[in-house]
């Protein structure tokens, strides 16, 4: 089994230009195939709702684009001298701890230290996620073939399996629960990016859209993809306006990931469609490595596919459960050998 896996990751590693666009394009889908079936429901004939679907997408995908072309450039185009303001300042604080008495040069830590490195990660991240939209007539016709052939799986599955009525249901669990997510996450995403691109705009800060657009693509990556996220628009805020307001664009920031994250997330979608923290870090590295910048925006997608995979199978529940995050164990619960 260790060795299957070795091949397989070299596999998509070595596919990683055919791979990206066509995960990218599953993602999608399974945000689409919400509102087709939606509409399938209320009795809309299926290629009606899949023009109509795809015509959102496409508006959605231009947006984006527009909104990529537009900033990215410019901002990448500014990034020297933002990042030689921010050194300015890094310097002009460093002299200010000296005079109260505090030599920062003899830290070592600080010696590879770059203040502007944040700028250089969410232009690479958007730049690479601009490269991956240049495919997006390949990722569109996939999208609609996938949405189009959808409606067809379930008798598809039930023909092909032994014994349909075991285990049809675990793959109905594993779509809804694939679907629910997703459409949830998704959501709770565009949420965050506009209250973002909205707070921005009245601070000041330069690229409201741009900022809007990371929180928006990073929301998917809890808690690390938050911080990612702040980094860029807070130093940014610092350079530009000053402490005051880079402390106000934090302040946006934690009020809004910790009212999404921690209340309006779990209320809809419930603690059981979690990951351990640890585990989304390791994700975020193993997905990043293997795909890019695209990988790291869809690592936690993809492990929470393969968790609710795992939970919708009785036989592999235990490594969903090893993925999941903490579990709290009642303080009366029995122990092992009380129950021995």
């Amino acid at each position: 089994m260790l060795a299957a896996f070795v091949v397989v990751v070299a596999g998509i590693k070595a596919a990683e230009e055919l791979m990206v666009p066509f995960l990218l394009a599953a993602f999608l889908a399974t945000i689409a195939a919400t509102p087709v079936f939606w509409m399938a429901r209320h009795r809309i004939p299926a290629g009606i709702a899949i023009a109509v679907v795809v015509a959102a997408l496409i508006a959605v995908l231009v947006g984006v684009g527009a909104v990529v072309a537009s900033s990215v450039d410019d901002f990448r185009e500014q990034m020297p001298f933002y990042g030689e303001r921010l050194n300015v300042l890094v310097a002009s604080g460093t002299a200010l701890a000296l005079r109260l008495g505090i030599d920062l040069s003899e830290v070592s830590a600080l010696d590879g230290l770059d203040p502007s490195g944040a700028f250089t990660l969410a232009g690479n991240v958007l730049a690479g996620f601009g490269n991956v939209l240049s495919n997006g007539f390949l990722i569109l016709l996939t999208v609609i073939f996938i949405l189009g052939e959808a409606s067809s799986f379930p008798a598809k599955l039930k023909a092909v399996l032994k014994v349909p009525e075991r285990d049809l249901p675990h793959f109905r669990r594993f779509a809804e629960n694939v679907n629910r997510y997703i459409a949830i996450k998704t959501a709770i995403s565009a949420a965050t990016g506009v209250v973002v691109w909205l707070a921005m705009w009245i601070i000041g800060v330069d690229f409201p859209a741009l900022w809007g657009l990371l929180a928006f693509l990073l929301n998917y990556v809890p808690t690390i993809g938050s911080l990612i996220a702040a980094a860029p628009p807070v130093l940014l805020a610092l350079v530009q306006l000053g402490a005051w307001h880079a402390a106000a664009v934090a302040a946006v920031f934690a009020v809004t990931n910790v009212g999404f994250g921690n209340v309006v997330e779990p209320r809809f979608m419930g603690r059981g469609l979690g990951l351990s923290t640890l585990v989304v870090f390791l994700s975020l590295v193993f997905w990043g490595w293997m795909l890019g910048p695209v990988g790291m925006l869809l690592s936690v997608p993809l492990t929470m596919t393969l968790k609710i995979a795992l939970e919708a199978n009785p036989g592999t529940t235990w490594l969903a459960l090893l993925l999941g995050p903490a579990v709290a164990v009642p303080a009366d619960a029995p122990s092992d050998e009380a129950s021995a």
